[in-house]
């Protein structure tokens, strides 16, 4: 039997996915539980449509991160830290640090969770980060770290 999932089923498929499966199975645990629907033309119908708004939104994000791809680019973030005399930070260079850094010198908000620093930031300099934005989206951002 053939039928549309409503959400995510373990071992089956994600939501919007048309699968195939016993007949049992889908008339006695998907259907009752809302995890399913039968796929008639009407629902096929709807997740065709499904797909197309799903497909645009996907569009239009990605033209968005791109265009954040692009801002991010285009000049290195200062990110002021404490010094000592030696030019060396207390503490290191997190990345909510450089998450408010982005905030505050390029207007986008980008959670901390999706940046990850190569090197451990100790000392003043010039060092690279990484920002992935999910599906198969990542860039590579510049910051520079200066006395405070």
């Amino acid at each position: 039997m053939d039928i549309i999932l409503i959400q995510d089923v373990d071992n089956l498929g994600g939501k919007n996915e048309l699968v195939k499966v016993k007949n049992g199975y889908a008339r006695n645990f998907l259907i009752p539980q809302g995890f399913a629907v039968e796929a008639n033309p009407s629902n096929r119908k709807q997740l065709a449509e499904r797909q197309k708004v799903a497909a645009k939104k996907e569009a239009a994000m990605l033209a968005e991160i791109n265009s954040v791809i692009a801002k991010l680019q285009e000049s290195p973030l200062k990110v002021g830290a404490k010094t000592g005399t030696s030019g060396k930070i207390f503490g290191s260079i997190t990345s909510l640090q450089i998450s408010r850094a982005i905030r505050d010198q390029k207007g986008y908000e980008i959670d901390r969770r999706k940046i990850t620093i190569g090197d451990d930031v100790k000392e003043l300099g010039t060092y690279k980060a990484t920002i992935d934005f999910g599906n198969g989206k990542s860039t590579e951002v510049e910051f520079e770290v200066v006395g405070e």
